[in-house]
């Protein structure tokens, strides 16, 4: 309590004590009723008022007395609790700084505060496991389980999951003394949800997640179209498919890694249509050159519509290199292959890189042009390296020389004279003619 506020409050006791006295030695109290007690053969009479005053006083006076008896004893505590504090901050402040040891051996000091044991323990397993002391985070686990079995095992699945042991984790945090889970032990068990393959149950707890505002606004969005694109590429069977579509929220169904992931799960199990009809309106509500090249990339199916919406689509996305390879791509498909190599060669200006030199060279390879293929594989290679692409060259024509029938036919270069070296020779150097 405050000086002022105490001050105030002597202030009205004293005064209500002068009144209460007043009152007191008036006369007319024994109306109220007397009380009379008998000890020793010997009777006490008093007013009821009187009494209940006695008694009050005695009452205070025993307050006092033990506030004054525990007084030291309470001090010591709020020193202990304070001194808690103080090594729980310290401890704080020497793991950001990178001090292990001593942030583990303050978080120590600090879990004999009881209101911040788990706290403490659970940040001295961190600082014990930083710095490699495996045996020590361990006991420190084991005590922060009889504190704070909560904490624990948030801890252990965020330790699990950093080992890639995604289902161990969803099993530390079901256990049913920890339900319902914490904000932060949903978003754990969702995450270990997807890493174990179960991204369909990771998305029912988006719910949960979105009311417990755990995660920002922009995380929640990224992490719900991750696991709604996982959900579907999990999915089994075409029925299991078709229903996970449904359950995609609209919003959704325009994302490109969504639809992608639909699009291939859907051709993995032979059901070409569908995907054809998902990316086509995808691709007609928001333009993305990553549906496109997908749409073009699709096995041989509908080509002459998908040849038509493409034409459609580059009226108004004309320089767009993706659409240019998925159009070359869908010529290719159609056996077109001098008019897919136009288009290949504007993608390739344009910056389609490495899948459109794959293409190209695939089609090269199918009219026989092998030299110019391992060219374009080779460019593939450097665009993928960041290297920069070299310009094709086409082999000149080998020059066939016909064998001769006989040997006179041949022309013979003139053989020089061999001279003896020991000949007598004259002046000049020239031997001399006998």
């Amino acid at each position: 309590m405050k000086p002022l506020q105490s001050l105030i409050v002597l202030l009205l006791a004293v005064a209500l004590g002068v009144v209460g006295a007043q009152w007191l030695g008036a006369n007319t109290l024994s109306q109220y009723g007397e009380v009379i007690f008998r000890y020793g053969g010997t009777d006490y009479r008093s007013t009821l008022p009187q009494v209940a005053l006695l008694v009050l006083v005695t009452l205070l006076v025993l307050w006092l007395l033990w506030s004054l008896i525990a007084s030291p004893f309470r001090a010591w505590g709020r020193y202990r609790r304070k001194q808690g504090r103080v090594r729980l901050v310290d401890g704080l402040q020497a793991y950001e700084h990178g001090h292990w040891q001593r942030a583990e051996k303050l978080f120590d000091g600090a879990a004999q505060d009881q209101e911040v044991t788990g706290v403490a323990l659970a940040n001295a397993a961190r600082s014990a496991r930083a710095r490699g002391d495996d045996t020590a985070s361990q006991t420190y686990l084991q005590r922060l389980g009889a504190a704070d079995a909560t904490s624990l095992a948030l801890l252990r699945a965020e330790q699990l999951l950093a080992v890639d042991l995604p289902v161990d984790a969803i099993n530390t945090l079901d256990a049913a003394n920890l339900q319902p889970l914490p904000p932060r032990g949903l978003w754990l068990r969702s995450e270990a949800l997807a890493r174990a393959g179960r991204a369909h149950e990771a998305y029912g707890q988006l719910g949960a997640l979105r009311q417990s505002k755990v995660l920002p606004a922009d995380a929640l969005t990224t992490l719900e179209a991750r696991l709604a694109a996982q959900a579907l590429l999990e999915a089994a069977d075409v029925n299991a498919l078709a229903a996970q579509w449904e359950t995609t929220p609209k919003t959704l169904r325009a994302d490109p890694a969504v639809v992608s992931a639909y699009a291939a799960r859907a051709v993995a199990l032979d059901w070409d249509e569908p995907a054809l009809l998902a990316l086509e309106q995808a691709l007609d509500q928001r333009w993305s050159d990553e549906l496109v090249e997908l749409y073009g990339a699709l096995p041989a199916s509908r080509l002459a519509t998908r040849e038509s919406n493409l034409v459609r689509w580059r009226r108004v996305h004309d320089g767009s290199p993706a659409l240019l390879l998925a159009q070359g791509r869908v010529a290719l498909a159609q056996g077109r292959n001098e008019e897919a190599e136009v288009l290949l060669h504007e993608a390739i200006a344009a910056g389609a890189g490495a899948s459109a030199w794959e293409a190209l060279g695939a089609s090269l390879l199918a009219r026989g042009e092998t030299t110019l293929a391992a060219q374009c594989l080779a460019n593939a290679l450097r665009e993928q390296r960041g290297e920069d692409s070299i310009a094709l060259v086409r082999p000149e024509p080998a020059v066939v020389v016909a064998p001769r029938a006989t040997v006179e036919e041949q022309v013979m270069a003139p053989v020089p004279p061999v001279y003896d070296a020991g000949e007598p020779r004259d002046d000049n150097g020239f031997p001399r003619v006998p």
